[in-house]
């Protein structure tokens, strides 16, 4: 086979001269003859190759692509970024919550609480209607008996400055009686509600040390860390929200093995496996424990609210038969793995890695390191099978030898650069696709500095960029201004909010109405100091042209800034990390999730930790916790705006722009619908409203010619 063929030899021949690279590519005519081979073959280009095929415990963009081919999650996203079913059919989302009974506490009318009072009062206040909408929700209230137990867990210790270690430390809980309540959904505020029946203070001053038992041996510094975890070792009030999952029953992994539950748990523990170095693990450790109701039943149990958990079950789920401990077993034998070797020995070390087997729309086939992956459609696929048959993912470094390669034919897509969209665009060979990514660039501001503690100075400092400028002469014009911290694509982000005016003279009057004079020498001064601070960033072309614009502005208004860049590793771990900075340009890429508890709570803003310019605000606050409690979309789409609207009101980055991504395809490539009655059709590929131009992938295919659109 003529395509397959060039795949192995090209990369030997690419990096000699672009002559030989251009002669030993075919157009895309040549291509095509003689059979329809080359139209069903998607072939794909990569800067990087992958690293480790595992949707547990791959961290990176190349092997994310081809495990999202081969793995299938129980949801995903649709076309509006809401969860869909994938190999869960549906879901429910209930909550178990959770009461001590005081009897050290008496009710509002005096009386000492006791279980069946407890119980009495909640019981007849939902049917008096007097809980509101909670009345509705809440399912049955049932009692509890004290017991005991054992359990470990893992304490934070810290000192000052350093990155905290963890220690396991052994627990003994008396629990004491409890209440359940059972409802039909998530409530966060189940407890404020209550509050009628239960008093004010109900949950404060308990005596945490008369029910936890901690060993006699410890250091003072673990001890103590230790204490202050009492309260999510035994809550007072606990919220325990459950995903019921039902799984399709008519799913196969890529060896013929049927999907189960006994896949989902095993999953859930192959993370959560310290041997196994999942970068999943924060996702998945607010589970409590998953139960197998059935082979097609999943309960899955959370210890505490925490809305974008299920967002992580989008994740490619594992084949327990060829992962677990009897299947590493064989896998050592059969490699004469013996020894110190044999113990340490772990998933991270499968031969899995390299010949993934999931049950995704496309089946592993080989992998040349810095070559090629290559992929065939699987034919038994769930969902109806992939319009392509086969599917390579070239390693091609160089981006001129990817964009001659494309025009060649020998890949089907292309990634513009900023300079070069618009001549894809007007092109007619082409067809292109311009989507917002979900990422901006931002100066931000050390706010711990003095300098920066008022938010007019920041605001000031933001009118005297001029962003459009910027987009327009150094992006090309693919990029869009941007407000706030959430991608603009998505419903979390509030596009009734204006960016910043370019207004020089206007940031000159705020700076001057705050005590700032022009001096003799052109710079602002206020109390014999001019206002003068140091901008960083890391060796990004882009990013140093942010920096060198926005200390020409800056001088124009009388503010003296002077630059620096670093490398990545030197700027991370020596400025940012460390808080060391008067202010940076960076960027973040984010997700489709709401939460940015890291990014913005104010607990986050210590060393190492992602809130590094030291951003406090008790409101936003307030409203990161409610977003991340709330399971409810419009609710958690209202929060989301308000913190957006605080953010911008507070001004602690000034947001700069989202960036454009511009793909080209040849034209030939397009959508094809298979009605169940009469003839298939073509349509043009289309993008979802978020942007996303790869959704409907499974329907695409190349045509012979080009089609009358």
């Amino acid at each position: 086979m003529l395509v397959k063929r060039l795949l192995i030899v090209l990369p030997l021949v690419l990096g000699v001269t672009l002559l030989q690279s251009y002669f030993w590519v075919p157009t895309y005519d040549s291509q095509s003859v003689g059979g329809s081979d080359r139209l069903r073959t998607y072939i794909e280009g990569s800067s990087g190759d992958a690293k480790l095929l595992n949707p547990i415990l791959n961290a990176d963009s190349a092997s994310s692509q081809i495990v999202n081919l081969t793995f299938d999650g129980l949801l995903d996203y649709d076309e509006n970024l809401k969860l869909r079913p994938r190999l869960a059919t549906d879901w429910t989302i209930t909550e178990e919550a959770y009461l001590i009974v005081r009897r050290d506490r008496r009710f509002p009318d005096g009386r000492p609480v006791t279980t069946g009072a407890l119980i009495d009062r909640i019981r007849r206040a939902i049917a008096n209607g007097r809980l509101g909408d909670l009345s509705a929700v809440i399912q049955s209230v049932e009692p509890l008996p004290a017991s005991r137990r054992t359990e470990i867990i893992t304490v934070p210790v810290k000192k000052s400055g350093e990155r905290p270690t963890f220690v396991d430390v052994p627990v003994t809980v008396r629990v004491p009686e409890r209440v359940r309540l059972n409802l039909e959904k998530v409530d966060q505020d189940l407890f404020e509600k209550l509050t009628p029946i239960l008093g004010q203070r109900y949950a404060s001053d308990f005596r945490y040390e008369r029910y936890i038992e901690l060993p006699s041996d410890l250091e003072e510094s673990v001890r103590t860390a230790a204490e202050e975890m009492f309260s999510t070792v035994l809550p007072v009030q606990e919220h325990n929200p459950i995903i019921l999952f039902h799984l399709r029953q008519d799913v196969r992994f890529h060896d013929g093995h049927e999907f189960d539950s006994g896949d989902v748990k095993f999953t859930y523990e192959s993370i959560i496996n310290p041997k196994n170095l999942s970068p999943r693990t924060p996702d998945f450790e607010p589970i409590k424990r998953i139960e197998v109701l059935d082979r097609y039943t999943v309960r899955v149990v959370y210890k505490r609210l925490f809305s974008p958990a299920i967002n992580a079950w989008g994740m490619g789920m594992l084949p327990e038969h060829l992962l677990n401990e009897e299947a590493l077993e064989r896998e050592m034998d059969a490699e004469n793995i013996s020894g110190s070797a044999r113990k340490t020995f772990n998933m991270r070390e499968s031969r899995f890695n390299r010949n993934p087997i999931g049950t995704g729309p496309f089946r592993f086939v080989e992998w040349h390191s810095d070559e090629f992956i290559y992929l065939v459609r699987n034919e038994d696929y769930w969902d109806g099978p992939p319009e392509y048959h086969h599917y390579y993912y070239r390693i091609i470094p160089d981006l001129l030898t990817q964009e001659v390669e494309f025009r060649a034919g020998a890949i089907d897509s292309y990634g513009a650069l900023p300079h070069q969209a618009k001549r894809y665009r007007e092109d007619p060979e082409y067809q292109t696709f311009s989507t917002l990514q979900y990422a901006y660039t931002y100066i931000g501001y050390n706010i711990r500095r003095p300098l920066f503690s008022d938010p007019r100075v920041r605001r000031a400092l933001g009118m005297a960029i001029n962003v459009d400028e910027f987009i327009k002469y150094h992006l090309y014009g693919e990029g869009e201004p941007t407000t706030g911290p959430y991608p603009k694509p998505t419903d979390w982000y509030d596009h009734s909010l204006k960016p910043l005016p370019y207004d020089p003279e206007g940031a000159v009057r705020i700076l001057n109405e705050l005590g700032w004079e022009e001096n003799q020498n052109g710079w602002l001064e206020k109390d014999g100091k001019v206002f003068e601070f140091n901008l960083i960033t890391n060796n990004n072309p882009i990013r140093n042209k942010v920096m060198t614009i926005a200390q020409n502005a800056w001088r124009k208004i009388g503010v003296k800034c002077n630059t620096q860049y670093f490398e990545w590793a030197v700027f991370l771990e020596d400025f940012v990390t460390k808080g060391q900075f008067d202010a940076l340009v960076l960027g973040w890429s984010m997700g489709f999730d709401p939460d940015l508890y890291q990014i913005w709570h104010s607990s986050q803003a210590g060393p190492h930790q992602l809130n590094f310019i030291g951003y406090k605000n008790p409101e936003a606050d307030r409203l990161i916790v409610r977003i991340r409690q709330e399971y409810d979309r419009d609710r958690q789409v209202q929060y989301a705006h308000q913190l957006h609207r605080l953010i911008y009101q507070d001004q602690p980055y000034t947001f700069l722009y989202a960036p454009l991504s511009t793909l080209a395809m040849d034209k030939k490539i397009v959508m094809v619908t298979r009605p169940k009655d009469g003839e298939e059709t073509y349509a043009p590929i289309k993008p979802t409203k978020t942007g996303r131009v790869g959704f409907y992938f499974n329907q695409w295919r190349k045509l012979e010619l080009t089609p009358d659109f």
